[in-house]
């Protein structure tokens, strides 16, 4: 599977360049399986992010650009009356697919971010008492734009601690950009891109990371970052259980992309940020003293003692 890792990584790197670190990180993610929410400025390359992995792996991708007028049934599905058969037909809404890009999800209701919450955390839809199963695997990208808030709906703490990771892709830097420039003026990058993997290799990566050892230390250290985060005087809402089922999910996903058998210290520090960048509130008190949950995090990484996996038990 490693072979297939690379290639897959090889491939979403040349519609997104500069950003390995990014492309891996929503890899990991992928194989962790769970969900992302892309909080960035416009034009970074959010769309082409999510096609370049959706040809990758052979995936459906929808897209859904979420504004006012948006409804759940737009996610969901909905029924029809079928004149042929005399009954209901059942009409899929975006949610029936691989990959959802859901672009700007605070600029629609709350009724209809909620929408989405069944699909994400059960993998199902009901429309009209019947509950469906969406494709497998099923992952929702949502974007945000930090900067524009003007009409917008926040996200309720409860939707966002359904995300796995909070990432941004930022801008390229200088050579990165000069080569974005010469790459776009000739050819669409993502008519470039190979199938390399499908959703039966998704979903046994899925099982491989699943089997990666965690030590008893590990576990304590995991709990051990989450508890700070809860007692911490300068936050006010820290990672919930789910999180911290998140950052373990997350950190075997991050091993097994390494190539290792068990997960190490750093494995969990590397993607902590991640994990916990979103789902932090901080208090007023933070907020007077001018610090950011970035901060913050690096403080707890800093101050909770490190594991030692080789001693005995």
């Amino acid at each position: 599977m490693n072979e297939m890792i690379t290639a897959i990584e090889a491939e979403a790197a040349k519609a997104i360049l500069g950003k390995e670190e990014i492309i891996r990180k929503v890899l990991t993610v992928i194989i962790a399986g769970g969900h992302i929410l892309l909080e960035d400025i416009p034009g970074v390359g959010k769309t082409t992010l999510a096609l370049a992995f959706s040809k990758a792996m052979d995936l459906k991708f929808n897209r859904v650009q979420f504004t006012p007028d948006v409804v759940p049934s737009d996610i969901t599905g909905f029924t029809v009356y079928n004149k042929d058969s005399g009954g209901l037909m059942y009409r899929p809404g975006a949610a029936m697919c691989n990959i959802l890009l859901a672009d700007e999800i605070n600029r629609t209701s709350s009724k209809t971010q909620s929408s989405l919450l069944e699909v994400m955390q059960e993998g199902s839809i009901t429309v009209d008492g019947r509950t469906r199963k969406v494709p497998e695997p099923f992952v929702v990208i949502a974007t945000q734009n930090p900067i524009g808030t003007a009409g917008t709906q926040m996200l309720p703490e409860a939707q966002l601690d359904r995300f796995m990771v909070q990432l941004s892709i930022g801008y390229p830097d200088e050579q990165s950009e000069i080569n974005i420039l010469k790459d776009r003026k000739q050819t669409d990058p993502l008519k470039s891109i190979l199938k390399v993997a499908g959703a039966e290799d998704i979903l046994a990566m899925r099982q491989e990371a699943k089997a990666i050892f965690i030590h008893d230390r590990v576990y304590q250290y995991i709990t051990a970052l989450c508890r700070k985060t809860r007692e911490h005087p300068l936050i006010r809402l820290g990672i919930s259980p789910r999180g911290a089922l998140s950052l373990t999910a997350m950190a075997q996903a991050w091993t097994y992309i390494h190539g290792r058998e068990f997960v190490i210290p750093q494995d969990v520090r590397d993607v902590f940020p991640d994990i916990a960048r979103h789902r932090l509130m901080l208090s007023s008190k933070a907020n007077v003293q001018s610090l950011d949950a970035a901060a913050i995090i690096d403080e707890i990484l800093r101050t909770v003692p490190w594991p030692d996996v080789r001693k005995s038990e």
